[in-house]
C-alpha cells in the first residue's frame, strides 16, 4: 500500500512538473513579440502627411507614426530599389552583397560615361544568412508580401509564404494581369482588381490564420511606377492646391489607397488581439521619384541620387507600451539597423559582430543614446536622369555617376571618381545640400575623405578606374 502511494505521490510530482513547464513554454511562445517591417517602394521623405505633406493623405500611417518613435533623419541603404532591399535582408553594406542597382550598371549614353563601372549583381547571394533565416531559427512563421526584386522567389530565403514576391522591380500594370517583361506577378487567391489591394487582401488572409509568432515583411508595389491612379480617388486631388511641388492628383491617389491598405492591416491585427504585441518598423526603400511624379523639398533631388532626396526616408519603430510616442530629429539611423535591431529584440546576439548596423532597440524602448557613428554610401557605377529639363542632380544627364558618399554628425561628403572632386555640406545649416564647403573647411574635408577610404579598404570596395573609350568629353 505505501508502495503505491509513493508511486502516486511521483506521478503527481511528474504530472505537476510537466504541466508548469508547458505553461512557461506557452507563455514565453506567447510573450514574443509578432514582427511588422513594412517598406513602401519609392514612397518620399514627406509623402506623408505624418512628415508635413498637406497634398496627400494618409490618416492610417499617420496614425501609426503618432503612436511610434519617428526618426527624421531616417536614412535608406541606397537610393534605389534592389540594393536597398538586399542591405535590409543581408544586413551588409551595398559593398558588401555587390548589389549596387537594378539589372545593368552601365545605364546612359556609353559617350558620356567617363568610366567602365563596376559589374553589378543582381541576385542576393545564399552566402549570406538572412533576416527571414535567423527569425525561422527563432520559431517565427515567416511571411514575404509583395516586391522581393532580390531573385526568383523569397522562399528561398527563409520565408515560409510567398504573397507576389519574384524577381520584378515593378508590375507592368496596377490592374490584370499585373506582367512586366512577360514575368507576372502571381498573386493565387482573391477577388480584388487593383494590384495594391489584391496583395492586400491576401495579406490579411495569412494574418487572420497564422499563429504567433510571426515576420510579416509587406513590402507592396506601390507607390513605384508605373503611375495607374485609383479612379474613385481622383476627384479628391485633381483641383487640391499643390504642396511643395507636390500636385500629381494620379500618384496621390495611390498615396491614399496604400493608405488605407496599411489600415485594413492594422484593423487585422486589432482584430486577432495581436496589435499590442507587435513590433512595427516602418519605412521606404528609397527617396521619392523626383520631378513631375513628387518632389521632397526641402531636400535636394530625389531616386537615384545620393543627395538627400535621394536617400532619407520616412522611418518610424512602433510597440504599444513599450515605446513612448515621439518625434527624433537628431539621431541619424539607418537600413542597416533594422537586422540587428530585430535579432536584439528576439534575443539572438549569435551574428552582431558580422551586421554593419547597430541595434536601435535600446534607444526606442529605453530612450538611451547612441554614440556618433558615420554612415556610407558607394555607388561605383551610372544611372542615367529622368529628365535633362529638370532635376536637381550634380548633372542633367545623371541621377548619380560613379562615386562615394559619408555622413559624420552634422556634416556629408560626396567624392565622385570621374573627376576625384568633393563636395561638403553641413546638413544643419544646409539641408538643401546647395552650399559647398569643401574649399572653405578643408579641415573637414580631409577628415571625412581619409576616413572614407579607411571604409573602402574596411569593406573591400570596388573602385572604377578604367577609362570607357566611347566616351566623348563634353565641353562646358
Amino acid at each position: 500500500m505505501k508502495k503505491h502511494l509513493n508511486i502516486t505521490v511521483i506521478l503527481l510530482q511528474l504530472t505537476l512538473l510537466i504541466t508548469i513547464f508547458s505553461c512557461t513554454t506557452l507563455d514565453n511562445h506567447s510573450t514574443q513579440p509578432n514582427i511588422v517591417l513594412i517598406n513602401i517602394d519609392d514612397m518620399g521623405w514627406n509623402d506623408v502627411s505624418f512628415m508635413g505633406s498637406e497634398y496627400y493623405d494618409t490618416p492610417h500611417i499617420d496614425a501609426l507614426a503618432d503612436q511610434g518613435l519617428v526618426f527624421t533623419q531616417g536614412y535608406a541603404a541606397s537610393a534605389n530599389c534592389a540594393p536597398s532591399r538586399a542591405s535590409i535582408h543581408s544586413g551588409k553594406w551595398t559593398t558588401r552583397h555587390q548589389i549596387y542597382t537594378v539589372a545593368n550598371s552601365d545605364r546612359g549614353k556609353a559617350s558620356d560615361r567617363k568610366l567602365i563601372p563596376i559589374r553589378n549583381t543582381t541576385v542576393l547571394d545564399k552566402k549570406f544568412t538572412t533576416l527571414s533565416q535567423k527569425l525561422k531559427q527563432q520559431g517565427y512563421i515567416t511571411c514575404h508580401s509583395g516586391k522581393w526584386h532580390l531573385s526568383d522567389d523569397p522562399l528561398e530565403y527563409g520565408f515560409d509564404i510567398n504573397i507576389a514576391g519574384g524577381p520584378n522591380g515593378a508590375p507592368g500594370s496596377y490592374y490584370s494581369p499585373f506582367g512586366n517583361n512577360n514575368k507576372q506577378i502571381k498573386v493565387e487567391r482573391g477577388k480584388s482588381e487593383y494590384l495594391t489591394d489584391l496583395i492586400m487582401e491576401n495579406t490579411l488572409l495569412f494574418l487572420d490564420d497564422v499563429e504567433d509568432p510571426f515576420f510579416l515583411s509587406y513590402s507592396p508595389y506601390a507607390v513605384h511606377t508605373p503611375i495607374h491612379p485609383v479612379d474613385s480617388l481622383l476627384y479628391k486631388y485633381e483641383n487640391k492646391p499643390p504642396y511643395n511641388g507636390q500636385k500629381n492628383p494620379r500618384y496621390a491617389t495611390m498615396v491614399e489607397n496604400l493608405d488605407r491598405n496599411i489600415g485594413l492591416l492594422v484593423d487585422m491585427l486589432k482584430k486577432r488581439k495581436l496589435f499590442d504585441n507587435t513590433f512595427i518598423i516602418f519605412t521606404s526603400d528609397n527617396g521619392g521619384y523626383y520631378g513631375k511624379i513628387t518632389m521632397q523639398k526641402p531636400l535636394r533631388a530625389g531616386k537615384g541620387s545620393y543627395y538627400e532626396g535621394g536617400i532619407r526616408v520616412p522611418f518610424f519603430f512602433l510597440w504599444k507600451d513599450r515605446i513612448s510616442p515621439g518625434k527624433d530629429t537628431q539621431t541619424t539611423i539607418s537600413h542597416l539597423d533594422i537586422f540587428p535591431t530585430i535579432m536584439d529584440l528576439v534575443g539572438d546576439d549569435r551574428m552582431v559582430n558580422e551586421l554593419d548596423g547597430h541595434s536601435l532597440l535600446s534607444l526606442t524602448t529605453k530612450k538611451t543614446t547612441l554614440k556618433e557613428r558615420s554612415f556610407f554610401w558607394h555607388f561605383p557605377i551610372y544611372l542615367q536622369g529622368y529628365d535633362i529639363k529638370d532635376n536637381e542632380n550634380r548633372d542633367s544627364l545623371f541621377r548619380t555617376r560613379p562615386g562615394s558618399v559619408i555622413r559624420k554628425g552634422d556634416w556629408k561628403l560626396h567624392y565622385y571618381f570621374e573627376d576625384n572632386d568633393v563636395e561638403v555640406f553641413n546638413l544643419k545649416d544646409d539641408i538643401e545640400e546647395r552650399n559647398n564647403l569643401a574649399e572653405v573647411n578643408k579641415v573637414k574635408k580631409q577628415e571625412l575623405l581619409d576616413e572614407l577610404k579607411v571604409w573602402w579598404k574596411k569593406t573591400n570596395a570596388p573602385i572604377p578606374s578604367e577609362v570607357n573609350p566611347l566616351y566623348e568629353a563634353r565641353l562646358n
